[in-house]
């Protein structure tokens, strides 16, 4: 119950009815943030338990289309009993792709279940320009990187993302793609036909490109216990809004192109009975329903 109340207050305080320097007060000003040009760097932050068959198309995204213009590390946070994961992640370290440094964080499942705790040790401890904070099931494909480093040459806002988006419906485990993903490790590819463009408003959770100085500075949502407080299940993430609160933004969209999101409709990483399973699945049909309309291009 008392959770449950934290987390109501923090998801009514991120829709700005509370005063975001109240919880933190040392995000730097835009003239203390470095406008930096040249070749730029980014980490890229993910997180993964049980959902490997997705995590191979993003690393396989860097392999097959890797960045000319911008080094990359690629942080991913999992945890060693999940076996599928470390078995993908020891295949892709193998893989040498110029310009992209692997960096695989092992957590306490406890710790990995709550996603903000991942994201601020990344943030906290970056020493790259820009941070991308992702989801697993999001790819960066021709020329989505390279763009980004034209685009962020100079910039010093806190936030940005990308303008468009481009996602599959919500795929049941059986389809080919999935199924191609559950064998072997390799590097695999993906039939774009099966992706729409969308137009995200804002920088949501998988969609979160901060700025280095900022993250460094502030962490992410470090000051909110409740963000910072390890699970024994895989925690809702409801950090990426009380992320935007804090940095007083919602995030300055960009034209980056290739980011693609497979979406699916059963979530692995969330434990729970057969009947809840079933109720977080209709919601999340029934929620894809309402926004596809929406943000669907015409």
């Amino acid at each position: 119950m008392k959770d449950s109340l934290q987390l109501a207050f923090y998801r009514f305080a991120a829709k700005g009815f509370i005063p975001a320097h109240w919880f933190e007060p040392d995000l730097p000003p835009v003239e203390n943030r470095a406008a930096r040009t040249g070749r730029l760097s980014i980490e890229v932050v993910s997180h993964c338990w049980n959902y490997s068959h997705f995590l191979v198309y993003q690393l396989s995204s860097l392999v097959r289309y890797p960045p000319q213009d911008i080094d990359v590390t690629m942080t991913v946070f999992y945890a060693p009993e999940d076996e599928k994961t470390s078995r993908l992640l020891q295949f892709f370290a193998a893989q040498k792709v110029p310009g992209v440094t692997w960096n695989w964080r092992p957590l306490p499942r406890q710790q990995l279940f709550r996603r903000g705790i991942g994201r601020n040790l990344a943030a906290l401890e970056t020493k790259a320009d820009w941070v991308w904070f992702t989801d697993c099931d999001l790819m960066f494909r021709e020329g989505c990187l390279d763009t980004l480093a034209t685009l962020l040459q100079g910039r010093r806002d806190a936030l940005v993302f990308p303008q468009d988006e481009h996602c599959t419906d919500l795929l049941e485990e059986d389809n080919p793609m999935l199924k191609a993903a559950a064998g072997e490790e390799q590097v695999l590819d993906i039939d774009t036909s099966e992706f729409v463009t969308f137009h995200p408003s804002r920088a949501t959770g998988p969609l979160q490109i901060a700025h280095g100085d900022v993250c460094r500075a502030v962490g992410y949502c470090r000051n909110i216990r409740i963000y910072q407080t390890p699970v024994e299940s895989f925690a809702k993430c409801h950090e990426d809004r009380a992320f935007r609160w804090l940095l007083r933004s919602q995030g300055v969209p960009l034209p980056i192109p290739g980011v693609y999101r497979i979406r699916h409709i059963k979530k692995g990483r969330y434990s729970g009975s057969e009947t809840d399973t079933r109720v977080r699945t209709w919601l999340r049909i029934l929620q894809a329903r309402r926004r596809d309309p929406v943000e669907r291009k015409p």
